[in-house]
Parts: C-alpha cells; sequence; structure tokens
C-alpha cells in the first residue's frame, strides 16, 4: 500500500479520514503543529512537527511517502491578505511534492464553492478554494479532488453550542448530508484504485436536507435534550463589517442555504460504494 502523508489531521474530518485510511492498509504518517495533539488522536501513527507555510518541513515530512492527503480550510477569523493554507500553502504543497517524489495529491474540496456568482454572491474564500482546486489540476501532479456536499460533523461541531442547535437565515435549499466516516471509506477506495489516473468525485450522502429539516432529524435522535435556535441571517451581514468571524459566518450560512445543490455523486457511489449512514443514525450514534 502507498505511504500516505495527512496534513489536517487535527480537524473536524481529519480523525474519522484518517482512520479509514489506516483501516485500509495504508501507511499514514501525520504532519502538523502540534505533535502532541496529533500523538493523543493517533496513537500507534507517525507524527511529524511541519507546518505548510514551511516549505522545508514539507520537503522533510514528504521524504519517503508517496500520497499527500490534504486537508485544509480557512481560519474564521483570517482576511483574505493572511496566509493562507488554501493558498500560499497549496503552493508549498505542490512544490515540496515535486522536490520529493510525490506521486499524487489528495485534496477536499467542496461543492458549495460552486455558489459562487449565483444571485450576486461573492466571497474571496470560494475564489481561494477554487484557486487550491486549479494549482492541483495544473502542477503536472496525478490527483484525486473531492468535493463535498454538507458532513454531518457540522450540526454537532459547528452549530451546536451546549444544548441548542443554532440554524441562521431561512434555508432554502436541500443539501445531501455525508458522515465523515463513509467520505473516509470512499477516500480510501479511490487512492486503491487511482492507479496513474487523475480523479475528481462529488461526495453526498444519502438523503437530501435544508438545515431546517436536518435540526429536526438531529434534535429527534440525539440522545441529549437539544433545543433549535433560529437566528435571522441580516444582522450577521452588519456586524460582520466589524468581526472577521462573524463576516464567514454570514457568507457561510448564506450560501449553505441557497445553493442549488443537485445529486451528483452517481459516479462516486459506482466506483467508490454507496455511503451507508443516515443522518438518524449519526446523530443517534452521539456521546454528547
Amino acid at each position: 500500500m502507498q505511504k500516505i502523508l495527512f496534513i489536517g489531521g487535527s480537524g473536524m474530518l481529519g480523525r474519522p479520514v484518517a482512520l479509514e485510511l489506516m483501516r485500509s492498509g495504508f501507511p499514514v504518517t501525520f504532519l502538523g503543529r502540534d505533535v502532541e495533539k496529533l500523538q493523543k488522536l493517533f496513537p500507534n501513527a507517525a507524527v511529524v512537527k511541519g507546518d505548510v507555510f514551511d516549505i522545508s518541513s514539507l520537503e522533510a515530512a514528504m521524504a519517503g511517502q508517496e500520497i499527500v492527503y490534504a486537508n485544509l480550510s480557512v481560519a474564521q477569523s483570517s482576511k483574505k491578505k493572511d496566509p493562507q493554507p488554501e493558498r500560499e500553502g497549496v503552493a508549498n504543497i505542490i512544490e515540496a511534492a515535486k522536490k520529493s517524489g510525490i506521486k499524487r495529491i489528495a485534496y477536499l474540496s467542496s461543492l458549495i464553492k460552486n455558489y459562487q456568482g449565483m444571485n450576486g454572491f461573492s466571497w474571496w474564500s470560494f475564489e481561494l478554494k477554487q484557486a487550491a482546486v486549479d494549482a492541483i489540476k495544473r502542477s503536472g501532479l496525478n490527483y484525486s479532488i473531492f468535493y463535498a456536499s454538507t458532513f454531518m460533523e457540522t450540526l454537532d461541531r459547528q452549530m451546536l453550542q451546549g444544548t441548542r442547535l443554532m440554524v441562521a437565515g431561512k434555508s432554502e435549499a436541500p443539501m445531501w448530508f455525508i458522515a465523515g466516516k463513509d467520505y473516509g471509506v470512499q477516500v480510501a477506495w479511490a487512492l486503491k484504485k487511482a492507479g496513474d489516473s487523475n480523479q475528481e468525485y462529488n461526495i453526498q450522502g444519502l438523503e437530501p436536507f435544508t438545515f431546517d429539516e436536518a435540526a429536526k432529524v438531529f434534535t429527534q435522535n440525539v440522545k441529549s435534550p437539544i433545543k433549535i435556535m433560529k437566528a435571522p441571517l441580516a444582522p450577521l451581514k452588519y456586524l460582520g463589517i466589524l468581526n472577521q468571524r462573524v463576516n464567514y459566518a454570514y457568507h457561510i450560512c448564506e450560501a449553505l442555504n441557497k445553493y442549488p445543490e443537485k445529486f451528483e455523486s452517481e459516479n462516486a457511489w459506482n466506483d467508490l460504494g454507496k455511503p451507508s449512514t443516515t443522518l438518524a443514525e449519526y446523530a443517534a450514534s452521539l456521546k454528547l
């Protein structure tokens, strides 16, 4: 099995994806700034200290590896001109990969970024995400790019505040919520089957829900008592002028509420297997 350098293992989707890769037999090495945290998350795996903004640490970490899996994101408090993992970081990953003999870059992107330009919507974060995809495609390296719908983990890891599930704005469009574990299984199959080909897959779950519908399913099936709290989106728009984190929340909620997502995962399901987790099952499995 090919050796994988995993970047972003401590993030919301790092652990479920990495665990599925390791269960599938891939030798995984984790790169991160917080070595102790990664060692606690993955006690039986190799961990190396490094940073996507430090190209020398990337080159050292990539020695002997064959695939780089990158799970990167925009920090909610950051600004466009700040160093960004999906801009400077991706550029450094590509440069280091070429020098180190890496055969493939696997990268988690998103479907929601396609809302850019719809209904007058424009956000630098989505421009950045598309530019990262373009850079990887131009790199000359083999690639596996996964365009994911909304992850079920968003509900308990981002929207849940204590005993309240926060829903902002009017949820107009359904999303095919996917569990991180199911996505991890599909990534493992993709990398097993890749050969020398380039891969692009849309990643979606079994059922479409608006956020309002998803919130009801979540609260009805989770073991702890959770209340749904709804808030208008407009105040976030104006508060975001002064606070970058609020500005991020406004833009991502606006896009998630309105992006007209269609089911586009036939190819992924045929090649990589059908997801198995329903949103109700995911909620019932949580220990909150």
